[in-house]
């Protein structure tokens, strides 16, 4: 039998020492940063996605060691455990497998095979279900088994028993039970239905009569009619043709077709199929579809949430947040370059033209006042009137102040704003103008300010409150902690939320790390980061090259560079001809040229690192406290507004892509409502899924397909030969 470790391998493509190297550091509580950043040599350069599958595989993979060892033991301490029932369950593959192998030996409510055996029938059921050539009838062999005091009176009465435990033996069949599970998955069809007549219009309309096979039905199909179902809008059932599942049960019990009690053994057997094991199999092919969609919509929200976090910053300018809003008005926030709040104010744009005139007027004062470069506007209720509003504000001010605005989305600042933290980060501020603060700082730093909110409440997925909460969480956690540390830190600026997501931290020592900074004033060193309470040297391994230190006289503590490898980097420079110095200046261009010279694989050695490592340490020493997120494509600014009545077929567009769901993707085509791209739509060539082309946060060009006004439905399309020949719409 192959070990965990074997198996990991074969199923990562990968070497088996270094998957044993992977396993070893997780079990000594290596955190996956730190072992994808600084331990590539012991892992073959295996990236923090594939180390987090492994894990997660990991974890599967021991869980079901552990469930073969109860299982045995269990059976075992019945004393029907076998030999070859032991080999079995030891070369199960899934827990499903292990659970078939135990179902006839788990302990049961009293089900009517069990208060059969107790009239004493279990023999009569044995003798029929052998099915050997001198089998008399079963009414005559019953008669035998008669016992008033049983409340076995007649024949009828012995036979029923006799066909209960049967049937419950033929369901407990482990072999009959993985046919089944693999026809169902082959041959079934998911079949939905509106579940009243008349059933009014709903978004569940495509439903009403809907049949698909279920090796073919998409995940947000499935969740779909899941919460149709849920919601009493829908009847889903799983359709199996039954005389098909009937022949693999006949082929697996029935030994002798002219045996005298083979009839009463398949009538046993439809029984069995029709009470027993067809409502069980399509539970578990519920479970199955939903389980698989969950994974699906979870990877999704995880692939969509990345490329969110690490959408390019726009640093250093002032900037101005609306939180649009018709009853309480336009929630209004400036904050400076750093995100420091500079002011705040409501404006009521939605209430009339004069209050439009009045909120055009003050907020070009903010503007001119705190020199204003960017508008970030929120997506929610009020939005598009905000949005026109903002239009005629910069083109008021066109001739004076160059500004430019972008909509945000604005999914869980109102969850963040309402959190303890906002009010311990603004306490001075009301609940909607923390909102305005936070849209504003989510055009400046979206990593630093979404760190704030629970990943769910982002919304980039698709049924995200439908998921397994604890599974999201762990997958979504993994990508926030993923992008944290693939950028990096400030020590002395980060908040506690932020910090908290730095590899080998927690909350509260996030919490101590900026306690310690406000009352002894900025770290001037990664080693000083050591001093703060309750971070130990197991922290610090695996929090400092995450941490940066500007401030710090070491240039090497403003870079990826791990403490640990710093004498292998000022060797390098050494060799290589440089010094610290060079590298605060920003004087090493012919780095690479000089190792190439010197070689690789020589200058590792010397300096006593591998050449993963080496190579590492030399692109963050040609761009010391490097933000990676400048190397993407900026955001799209405007200036301009459309209308969806301005949208015209063929009409040429820039848009960004808000969010990628399973059928296609939304794009921000600087219209109130983002317009589809369907699969179909998105290239030339056949591709199985939207994310092996787009990311959330890209800037695309795509042509207008179809618009339907009254049902607020813009189609777009990205391939060139779908397009109509149009004029093309400024929007920048």
């Amino acid at each position: 039998m192959q070990t965990i470790v074997q198996i990991l391998a074969a199923e990562l493509g990968k070497r088996e020492d270094h998957v044993q190297n992977v396993v070893t550091l997780l079990d000594e509580g290596n955190t996956v940063p730190f072992i994808a950043r600084y331990r590539k040599e012991m892992h073959g350069t295996m990236d923090d996605q594939t180390i987090r599958t492994l894990a997660d595989r990991l974890t599967y993979l021991r869980n079901l060691d552990a469930r073969r060892t109860e299982v045995k033991n269990a059976i075992r301490s019945q004393e029907k455990l076998t030999p070859e029932l032991s080999d079995a369950i030891d070369a199960a593959l899934t827990l499903a497998e292990v659970e078939d192998l135990y179902r006839p030996y788990k302990l049961k409510r009293r089900t009517r095979a069990i208060i059969a055996k107790e009239k004493g029938l279990e023999p009569l059921a044995e003798l029929l279900f052998a099915q050997l050539p001198d089998c008399p009838l079963p009414e005559e062999a019953a008669k035998d088994y008669l016992d008033p005091e049983k409340k076995v009176e007649t024949v009828s009465d012995a036979l029923a028993g006799a066909n209960d435990i049967i049937a419950e033996r033929i369901s407990d069949d482990a072999e009959i039970r993985k046919r089944l599970r693999n026809l169902f998955i082959q041959c079934a069809d998911v079949v939905t239905s509106a579940a009243k007549k008349g059933q009014e219009d709903t978004v569940y309309r495509n439903y009403y009569a809907f049949t698909s096979p279920v090796c073919k039905v998409q995940g947000h199909q499935v969740l779909a009619f899941n919460r149709g179902e849920r919601e009493e809008v829908l009847k889903v059932s799983v359709v199996m043709n039954r005389d098909a599942a009937l022949a693999v049960i006949r082929r697996n019990i029935v030994k002798r077709p002219a045996c005298a009690s083979t009839a009463f053994v398949e009538a046993a057997a439809e029984d069995a199929y029709d009470r027993l094991i067809y409502p069980s199999v399509e539970r578990e092919i519920r479970t199955m579809l939903t389980d698989a969609a969950s994974e699906g919509a979870i990877g999704q929200f995880a692939l969509n949430l990345k490329p969110l976090l690490m959408q390019p910053p726009v640093k250093g300018f002032v900037t101005m947040g609306l939180d649009p809003g018709y009853r309480m008005g336009c929630k209004v926030a400036v904050v400076d370059g750093t995100g420091k709040v500079l002011d705040t104010a409501v404006v009521y744009p939605t209430y009339g033209e004069r209050q439009k005139r009045e909120c055009i007027e003050k907020l070009s004062a903010l503007i001119k006042k705190h020199r204003v470069k960017h508008i970030a506007i929120g997506n929610g209720t009020a939005s598009r009137e905000t949005e026109q509003m903002t239009v005629e504000l910069i083109a008021s001010l066109r001739g004076t102040e160059d500004v430019s605005y972008m909509i945000v989305n604005e999914a869980g600042a109102s969850v963040y704003s309402a959190s303890p933290l906002a009010a311990k980060e603004f306490p001075e501020y009301d609940v909607n103008l923390r909102s305005a603060v936070s849209i504003a700082r989510r055009l400046q730093d979206p990593l630093a300010e979404l760190v704030k909110i629970d990943p769910k409440s982002i919304g980039v997925g698709q049924y995200q409150h439908d998921m397994p909460e604890k599974r999201l969480e762990m997958a979504l956690g993994g990508v926030v902690e993923d992008c944290v540390n693939a950028v990096g830190v400030d020590v002395n600026t980060a908040s506690a939320p932020l910090l908290a997501r730095v590899a080998g931290l927690n909350a509260g020592v996030a919490n101590n790390i900026v306690k310690y900074r406000e009352e002894h004033g900025l770290f001037t060193s990664r080693s000083e980061i050591l001093r703060v309470p309750k971070l130990g040297e197991k922290a610090f391994e695996q929090c400092a090259g995450f941490l940066r230190v500007p401030e710090s006289k070491n240039v090497l503590d403003n870079t990826a560079v791990h403490p640990e490898s710093y004498a292998a980097a000022e060797k390098m420079l050494k060799l290589c001809g440089f010094t610290a110095e060079d590298v605060r200046a920003g004087r090493l261009g012919g780095l690479r040229a000089r190792i190439k010279e010197y070689g690789e694989g020589k200058l590792a050695a010397e300096c006593g690192v591998g050449v993963p490592t080496l190579n590492d340490v030399a692109a963050e020493l040609m761009k010391p406290g490097r933000d990676p997120r400048d190397e993407l494509p900026a955001p799209l600014l405007r200036r301009d507004v459309l209308e969806i009545k301005d949208l015209k077929p063929g009409m040429e567009l820039k848009g960004t892509v808000r969010n990628v769901i399973d059928f296609g993707a939304f794009v921000d085509i600087g219209v109130h409502q983002d317009g589809l791209v369907h699969i179909s739509e998105i290239c030339d060539r056949f591709i199985r899924h939207p994310s092996e082309v787009l990311s959330v946060g890209d800037v695309v060009t795509v042509w207008v397909k179809d618009v339907d006004e009254k049902k607020n439905r813009i189609s777009l399309t990205m391939r060139k030969d779908k397009r109509r020949p149009a004029r093309s719409a400024q929007t920048e």
